[in-house]
């Protein structure tokens, strides 16, 4: 059984999805430091000015683990968000399918940041009709030691053999905490395809609503699949 494990993502880019769509389990690690100014709490879209970025603004101390990182809803995020979003994609093919379900996401009361990321994968893993399960680090106990340990760890709960990373994590990878339970590495390698956008030049590695609006869910997972270049 293949796992796939990665750090929860607001809005997450075509990649993302292509790890989960990849296994048949998927861990969102929640337990690790977050963050600041990655991609746990922003990510892109394209507007009619370029390229624009979505933040939603936390609360943290230097060290949290990102299920403790609260959102501050002292800012009226949410609404701007939506308003962003409905202005820049409003006219694209497909984005009356989709704006209800996640109007209804930004609509709703979120205290923690994980709690959101993880109700919105869900609504778009649904939509894109993508099977695999998903767990959270943070609801199968606390799993010590350094992160190769800690992953093959997680891995082995979830009941894997084969264990899908990202291929940054090449750069500390150690083989011993997997050999040792008989879990299989395999690293990621996806491209994203370009595809159909408005307002001009193709922008890669957006928000996957960028392309759920212009594309459609079955659009989407068509380009997803072309750009998977994983050997499993």
């Amino acid at each position: 059984m293949i796992v796939s494990v990665h750090q929860p993502h607001y809005l997450p880019w075509l990649g993302y999805f292509d790890k989960i769509d990849s296994a048949d389990t998927f861990v969102l690690l929640d337990t690790v430091q977050y963050e600041i100014r990655g991609w746990q709490n922003r990510n892109r879209i394209k507007t009619a000015n370029g390229e624009h970025w979505l933040t939603v603004p936390v609360k943290h101390e230097f060290d949290s683990p990102i299920r403790d990182v609260a959102i501050d809803n002292s800012w009226r995020w949410a609404k701007k968000h939506m308003t962003t979003i409905r202005m820049s994609y409003s006219k694209t093919p497909w984005f009356s399918r989709y704006a209800e379900s996640l109007e209804t996401i930004y609509a709703g009361t979120w205290d923690y940041l994980v709690d959101l990321t993880a109700d919105m994968l869900n609504l778009f893993v649904r939509e894109l009709g993508i099977g695999t399960a998903i767990l959270k680090a943070s609801s199968m106990g606390e799993l010590d030691g350094e992160p190769n340990e800690r992953i093959a760890r997680l891995v082995a709960e979830a009941g894997g053999d084969t264990y899908l990373s990202g291929p940054g994590a090449r750069e500390y990878y150690i083989e011993e905490p997997f050999n040792k339970r008989g879990i299989r590495v395999v690293f990621q390698d996806f491209d994203s395809a370009p595809y159909s956008q408005l307002y001009g030049d193709f922008i890669p590695n957006l928000a996957v609503i960028d392309a759920l609006f212009n594309l459609g869910a079955e659009g989407t997972m068509d380009i997803l699949r072309k750009g998977r270049r994983t050997v499993l």
